[in-house]
């Protein structure tokens, strides 16, 4: 298995991430599940990371799957939630043989595909495990807010479990591309030494006309877009998008 984003500090991944809200994350897409399927059980997470999502949405009951591309990743998941099933698998041509009621791509997972060719197989993923009545829920980059706040060079700093970890993260902007590379380099120091990570983040940024042709491509229709978490109208100051689909 070759290796891919997120394989060298999956060990890292949540320290880096612990100040993130999962819980307002799942509060929030648990309340459209409950709007758009209220009877929904069975649930699909494509890119599931370290399981975090995951884990707190089977604490309300959901029946979760999750699947990602990285070998490190789905590790440090089923470490993490070990009674519920991790697989790994590239969701653009992940299938599973059946059907889930809610289909999951949380964190910017859409705009991890980067091609064409891949959104497209990415959003025909979607569609081949959605059920009659499903839906899709997806975040992304949005195009509008990226163009009118480029993205900006951070730095990140975090200590924990006997490490002190450093990330840099450094974009480089491809406007015809509709794409930023974010290049980082993470720096972890501990008693063992110094250890040096270095990855890049291709990001594909998309606006709301695209993703309606790509769900198209799909066999899927646009149900609802708005801002993540807070579910305002979509506008030029909104970097993350939250859209909902159904067949």
């Amino acid at each position: 298995m070759k290796e891919t984003v997120f394989d060298a500090y999956a060990a890292y991944y949540d320290l880096l991430y612990r100040d993130k809200d999962y819980a307002a994350e799942v509060d929030y897409v648990h309340a459209l599940i409950k709007h758009y399927v209220p009877a929904g059980r069975d649930l699909l997470e494509l890119g599931c990371g370290t399981g975090r999502h995951a884990e707190a949405l089977a604490r309300l009951g959901y029946r979760v799957t999750g699947v990602d591309r990285s070998d490190a990743m789905v590790a440090q998941a089923r470490l993490r939630a070990p009674g519920l099933t991790f697989v790994q698998g590239d969701l653009c041509d992940f299938r599973t043989g059946r059907t889930f009621d809610v289909v999951l791509a949380l964190f910017h997972v859409m705009s991890y595909q980067t091609t064409n060719a891949d959104l497209i197989a990415a959003f025909k993923t979607a569609a081949a495990h959605l059920a009659p009545g499903g839906v899709f829920i997806f975040d992304c980059w949005y195009g509008p807010g990226v163009l009118s706040d480029p993205p900006t060079t951070r730095v990140k700093r975090l200590h924990g479990d006997g490490v002190e970890v450093t990330r840099i993260a450094e974009p480089v902007h491809y406007p015809d591309a509709n794409r930023v590379d974010v290049h980082y380099e993470v720096i972890v120091e501990s008693q063992a030494g110094i250890q040096r990570i270095r990855e890049v983040h291709p990001m594909r940024y998309l606006f709301t006309p695209e993703v309606d042709l790509l769900l198209d491509a799909a066999g899927m229709r646009r149900l609802a877009a708005q801002r993540w978490l807070d579910g305002r109208a979509l506008g030029a100051d909104a970097w993350n998008a939250c859209y909902i689909a159904g067949r």
